[in-house]
């Protein structure tokens, strides 16, 4: 089974979007890059901030995401980057470099598809 953690950015997380709620929904229903998942069992595990610009501390909350769940032995298995990095940011690149670079897992670029 599929462990997904959305990552967004920590301005918009922050101070834009009510909850990530459209990221959420997409998940749910399995619209934009979710729709990869439609006939799967799969489980959104986390959503985590990029640490502010450009992407500050995105490795090292990354690697406290994978300590705090070892104790309940979840392991993310792939990352979803939010549009608002993907669509929005300056640091875009940067952030996703960080990302593929650390994570070890699958990087897919987008969540939902709905305007922003």
């Amino acid at each position: 089974m599929e462990k997904i953690l959305i990552v967004g950015c920590k301005k918009a997380m922050d101070e834009v979007c009510i909850g990530c709620s459209r990221c959420l929904v997409g998940f749910n229903r399995r619209d934009g890059e979710f729709e990869r998942y439609e006939n799967e069992t799969v489980e959104l595990t986390g959503l985590l901030n990029c640490g502010d610009c450009p992407g500050a501390t995105i490795v090292t909350r990354l690697a406290q995401v994978n300590l705090w769940n070892k104790p309940m032995d979840e392991k993310i298995t792939k990352i979803h980057i939010g549009p608002c990095i993907t669509d929005h940011c300056p640091h875009k690149d940067v952030i996703i470099n960080k990302i593929k670079a650390k994570s070890g897992v699958e990087i897919i670029e987008g969540t939902h598809p709905y305007p922003v």
